[in-house]
């Protein structure tokens, strides 16, 4: 059932420029809001019809859920996106085993409020609870247990997947296995998800005991680092991007545990603040944004010790403000996630830092984590064993632009990715780079589905890199310098928590 916050939520996200139904062009945007263009929408209803009947055109669909992809991964702007929202049902829990059956359009929040009572949490959740369980099915999300839980797809036990040839499949790790693994991370190339089985790990509570413990240069965290994630079910370090001199590197390493004795019932998802309307110009500009670093570095440097927090704050400390990309300006924003391996670790993240820096933009949320070694079972997934930095700017046009690809050149020189699920610009040779299995995922690709992010990488490197050897060797040398880093990855993801097992602080 779709709570009235969620519908007050999606009218805010989703706003409608024509009053027909099912062929109507809405406002379907991206979370970074870098492209206001409003795009071609079908009902779900429609959209079943063709693809049931074997009618779809070749890349005229892709499921659009509740809108959180920063980048152009959930638009399709020469087709339609298909509106999915009304597939919010939860079908099935089983708190023996603590497997749940949702349909795709159903809320993290949803699925938490309907199993915290019972003891039981999503094994993985990203930043923010509202997002879809087919998008964090078709991202594959990871979340700040990565070392312990790998990504959300590791936890997919079933998926239910309507494709352009009418069939519905039943899709399992030893049952038309390829094709749940590519559609696994497959950013909803595959055909639609239905629903899924996924495999939620038991808790004693919903509250966390959280560790905060200030470092004053990056060596010093990196010294922290594999031991914090050793002894803690969750880490993520916070690093003021803007700090020079003596205070350069300098951040928040913030560790927690699910409390053994606190709250089950999950708090209503409230919004305090909003932004009730897009801002002429950005607000997170580098002098509010250098007050800003410094307080919170002096506020929650004070936090030592444990110390009890609501699982909200902990994991979704932005959700309780509406519409907060707003604050980024009438342009949006962009966020640049990388991964690189441990070895390059040290001399990486000064140097990404140093080139915003250098360039004259501050990044509001300047996140840094470690990735474990728990492989995806999906064909192409981000993580992968070693650091992840995430920067977000707002968009100055061509300057940004530079710099974020100054950002990806860093990445795959030392062997790394950039995440193409957060990503609204990367070339074509730089996704290449940092996936040289994209070709796995194209095979698998459903005819009937594509997106914007497909076409302007994956798409353009089937169509030039046969005929222009610039583009080919550009690629073959992206492609030798990441998977030095594909061969570290662990395989197999971790299996499920035993029955009756709780997971607490150790």
């Amino acid at each position: 059932m779709i709570s009235h916050w969620r519908k007050q939520l999606l009218a805010g996200i989703c706003t409608a420029t024509s009053g027909r139904g099912d062929d109507s062009a809405i406002s379907y945007p991206s979370f970074g809001l870098t492209d206001p263009a409003s795009q071609k929408t079908l009902s779900l209803e429609a959209a079943m019809a063709l693809l049931k009947t074997g009618t779809a055109q070749p890349g005229s669909l892709l499921g659009y859920g509740n809108g959180r992809s920063y980048g152009d991964s959930c638009l399709n702007r020469q087709g339609a996106v298909v509106d999915m929202r009304s597939k919010n049902r939860i079908l099935a829990f089983d708190p023996a085993t603590g497997l749940i059956e949702a349909e795709a359009s159903v809320l993290l929040s949803d699925i938490i409020a309907h199993v915290a009572p019972r003891g039981f949490f999503p094994a993985v959740v990203p930043g923010t609870q509202f997002v879809t369980l087919a998008g964090a099915i078709a991202n594959d999300v990871h979340g700040k247990n990565h070392h312990r839980r790998g990504t959300f797809g590791c936890h997919v036990e079933a998926l239910m997947l309507l494709t352009s040839d009418g069939r519905t499949h039943r899709l399992k790790r030893d049952s038309n296995s390829r094709l749940f693994a590519a559609t696994i991370g497959g950013m909803g190339l595959t055909g639609l998800i239905l629903s899924a089985s996924v495999r939620l790990m038991r808790v004693p509570s919903l509250e966390i005991e959280e560790g905060v413990t200030p470092f004053r240069g990056l060596n010093e965290y990196f010294d922290l680092a594999e031991a914090a994630d050793d002894a803690n079910e969750y880490a993520v370090a916070w690093t003021d991007q803007l700090a020079t001199g003596r205070r350069e590197g300098r951040g928040l390493l913030i560790t927690g545990n699910h409390a053994e004795f606190g709250a089950r019932k999950a708090s209503a998802a409230r919004r305090w603040l909003g932004v009730p309307f897009g801002m002429p110009v950005s607000l997170l500009n580098r002098p509010f944004l250098k007050l800003f670093n410094s307080a919170y570095w002096c506020t929650k440097s004070k936090a030592l010790g444990k110390h009890k927090t609501a699982y909200q704050g902990f994991f979704f400390p932005l959700d309780g403000v509406a519409d907060w990309n707003r604050l980024y300006g009438p342009k949006g924003l962009y966020q640049h996630q990388s991964v690189f391996p441990n070895g390059e670790a040290r001399k990486t993240v000064p140097a990404l830092l140093a080139a915003a820096r250098e360039a004259g933009h501050a990044s509001f949320l300047t996140v840094l984590k470690r990735f474990g070694g728990v492989a995806s079972p999906g064909l192409i997934s981000f993580p992968r064993s070693g650091y992840t930095l995430t920067l977000d700017f707002p968009n100055r046009g061509a300057d940004t632009l530079a710099l974020l690809e100054r950002l990806d050149r860093i990445t795959v020189e030392v062997g790394g990715a950039v995440n193409p699920y957060k990503d609204a610009r990367m070339a074509p040779e730089v996704f290449a780079a940092s996936f040289p299995t994209w070709r796995d995922l194209e095979t698998h690709r459903d005819p009937a589905f594509l997106s914007d992010f497909w076409r302007r990488t994956a798409m353009r490197l089937s169509t030039e890199a046969g005929g222009d050897s610039r583009l080919s060797e550009r690629i073959r040398v992206g492609t030798q310098s990441v998977n030095s880093l594909k061969l570290n990855r662990f395989v197999g993801c971790s299996g499920p928590v035993e029955e009756g097992t709780a997971v607490s602080g150790t």
